[in-house]
């Protein structure tokens, strides 16, 4: 995935390597409603799902479900000054289906569910869980600076995920 070129190791010198991609990911709105746990990105045409699903996964630690892509044309304009047609790149749209625990990715990175703080009454019925854990998120959230939109059906399934763990 990356062609960069490194120094040449000498004997005794570190071998201190950073693997940084040629890609870049752009997040962008969905034109149409998408389920909660659906991205679109806008990605070069020379990206495939593989290192669609590995950047996700390897360098940002976000679970990956499904992966969708088709390539756009890009738009037709005429020059202003001549009477000639330009065209822009082509690009490929990616659509993304999170895993179920991939939500917390937009709050600051909590590694689990139990960083974000929840009491431990909260933890014996499920209507006071699923309150607590929709609080708790909120207020994380808005401690990160955060305004997306809480997504309250993965919570319920990550809340009861922990609660059957918990009990395992």
């Amino acid at each position: 995935m990356s062609s960069r070129l490194y120094p040449l190791y000498q004997r005794g010198n570190p071998q201190l390597r950073v693997f940084l991609p040629n890609f870049v990911m752009k997040l962008v709105k969905p034109r149409d409603p998408q389920p909660a746990n659906v991205v679109q990105f806008q990605v070069s045409v020379e990206m495939t799902k593989f290192d669609i699903k590995n950047y996700l996964e390897k360098i940002y630690n976000i679970p990956v479900e499904n992966i969708v892509t088709h390539v756009r044309m890009g738009k037709f304009s005429r020059s202003k000054i001549g009477k000639y047609v330009i065209k822009d790149d082509d690009y490929k749209v990616v659509y993304v289906t999170l895993g179920i625990m991939a939500i917390l990715f937009l709050v600051k990175s909590p590694a689990f569910i139990e960083d974000l703080n929840i009491p431990e009454e909260a933890h014996h019925s499920a209507p006071a869980f699923i309150e607590a854990l929709d609080k708790s998120y909120k207020t994380t959230a808005l401690n990160c600076g955060i305004a997306a939109g809480m997504y309250v059906i993965t919570l319920i399934i990550s809340g009861w995920q922990v609660m059957v763990n918990k009990r395992s």
